[in-house]
């Protein structure tokens, strides 16, 4: 990897908690392996009231609490190119002497005019903020490049997102502009374009002729956290289908691009968001089901209702569980349903991509209990990343007894090789001008196009119910009902054992 151009990154929300725990840390892990340029600072901006003394000492602080790499040595050089401007964000006032800071930052460290704004702020500032930056012509690239990244949610529905899509192309170009999803930087994502179009065997397989259905699963153990005030605003399917689990659908689905750049990956992408079948309003009811985890008790702890936590409406129907069934009309996948599902307060945290491939046409073995099951491809996003491939094989002895076994492959089995954290590998993209891992414009609205039918029905038809679960486990059993096909079901990568505990394969 090369040293980049010299540049000030510029965090708007620099007092929060993602700046604490991921932006921050990250750039000093790219500081540490020598990825950022010996000409850079990086100034925080909030509405606190910080020196730039206190902030560097919070900083250092930050980055000994969530560290990301285990040399501590270079913290004070790094501290020492951290700085700090206290704005009020709505004041267009203050962007003025914002400008005059960063241009003495420039003059004083020798850097020329490349700037990256990371707005690490309330989705309520994303059009605000960078209206206020152009019109102090901190978005012009005359002296150097300009790039804005923005945190999720991108909209809160297909209007708000068209909105601000409005607001912010008419000062940034879409070049400029890097819609940051972290899932996108995990390696196991990544490796799922390098999976499929560097191996032989699997592209040939990876279509509707062999394949049953795909299935996507990112639960979370925990509930909403602090969160209850923002969550009940949201829910599942915003917080986590719209983006997260929608573009790892887009990856696993795509095309083979005609190059490794970003163009060419992201054009492939967005023609699958474009080939998403709709769903139909009155089609709602059977294609998505949506829940909300009730009181349990879990490894004898007393958990809290979704509706008891704090910041939640008592009253609240918000989703803290969303499963969708859907197709993607194209040559590929045509006939092939995908099945995505979410949840809060689910067994265990765990990110999977699943290919259930078709079964044998003829089946010789069917006395084995298990010599029915379909071959299964599974990809592990988080947390123990790695590929499965489950398959049948011959059980020692007589006969021909069925059972299914595991080829595996664990990233944690590469101690040689350090991961880097979703952040650090986005943030350095950004720095780089790489868009590859980040969503364009036009994904983001065509998701919220999909989605829409969903979320209105939901909102506006009382008849379709929300169903309970009980904090710990899988979510409504009415969910197995999406999943086609005589025996099948959801794939569950975790058995409870015991109660002080579960068993994850993979």
């Amino acid at each position: 990897m090369k040293t980049n151009e010299s540049h000030i990154y510029v965090i708007f929300g620099a007092s929060g908690d993602l700046t604490k725990r991921k932006l921050v840390p990250a750039l000093y892990a790219l500081f540490v392996q020598k990825l950022l340029p010996a000409n850079f600072a990086l100034l925080g901006v909030s509405r606190s009231e910080f020196s730039d003394a206190e902030f560097r000492e919070s900083m250092k602080k930050a980055i000994i609490s969530f560290k990301e790499v285990s040399d501590d040595t270079q913290i004070e050089p790094f501290s020492q190119q951290v700085f700090y401007q206290h704005i009020q964000f709505d004041d267009g006032e203050t962007y003025q002497a914002l400008k005059q800071r960063i241009e003495a930052l420039r003059a004083g460290q020798h850097i020329c005019g490349n700037t990256i704004f990371y707005l690490s702020t309330p989705p309520s500032l994303y059009g605000l903020i960078p209206q206020h930056l152009a019109a102090v012509g901190l978005n012009m690239q005359d002296d150097g490049w300009k790039r804005l990244i923005i945190e999720k949610p991108f909209g809160y529905d297909l209007a708000s997102a068209m909105a601000l899509k409005e607001t912010l192309l008419r000062d940034w170009t879409e070049e400029q502009l890097y819609r940051i999803d972290h899932y996108l930087g995990k390696e196991t994502v990544q490796n799922v374009l390098v999976t499929r179009f560097s191996n032989g065997i699997f592209e040939p397989l990876w279509n509707r002729n062999y394949v049953d259905h795909v299935e996507i699963t990112s639960a979370e153990s925990i509930g909403v956290e602090k969160r209850g005030g923002y969550y009940d605003s949201s829910g599942a399917l915003r917080d986590m289908v719209q983006n997260h689990l929608l573009q790892l659908a887009a990856i696993t689905a795509m095309e083979s691009p005609s190059s490794l750049e970003p163009v060419a990956i992201r054009n492939e992408i967005l023609k699958v968001f474009q080939s998403l079948r709709p769903i139909k309003p009155a089609d709602v009811r059977t294609n998505a089901i949506r829940g909300q985890y009730l009181a349990s008790t879990i490894k004898q702890e007393k958990v809290t209702a979704y509706r008891d936590e704090e910041g939640v409406n008592p009253a609240s129907a918000t989703e803290t569980y969303a499963a969708l069934k859907f197709y993607i009309d194209n040559w590929r996948w045509g006939g092939v349903p995908f099945y995505i599902r979410t949840g809060k307060r689910l067994p265990t945290r765990v990110t999977e991509v699943v290919i259930h491939f078709k079964p044998t046409p003829h089946f010789l073995f069917s006395q084995g209990a298990v010599s029915n099951a379909c071959n299964q491809l599974v990809i592990r996003i988080q947390p123990d990343e790695g590929i499965l491939m489950k398959f049948g094989m011959k059980t020692p002895g007589a006969g021909f007894e069925v059972q299914t076994v595991n080829m595996d492959f664990h990233y944690a089995d590469l101690s040689h090789i350090r991961i880097p954290s979703a952040y650090e590998r986005l943030i350095y993209d950004a720095i780089k001008g790489d868009s590859t891992l980040f969503a364009r414009t036009e994904e983001v609205i065509e998701a919220w196009k999909f989605l829409s039918p969903v979320l209105e029905a939901w909102k506006n038809d009382p008849e379709i119910p929300l169903y309970g679960y009980p904090a710990g486990s899988w979510g409504p059993e009415t969910a197995d009902e999406l999943v086609e096909g005589k025996d099948m079901t959801w794939r569950y990568p975790c058995k409870n054992l015991s109660d002080d505990g579960i068993y994850c394969e993979l």
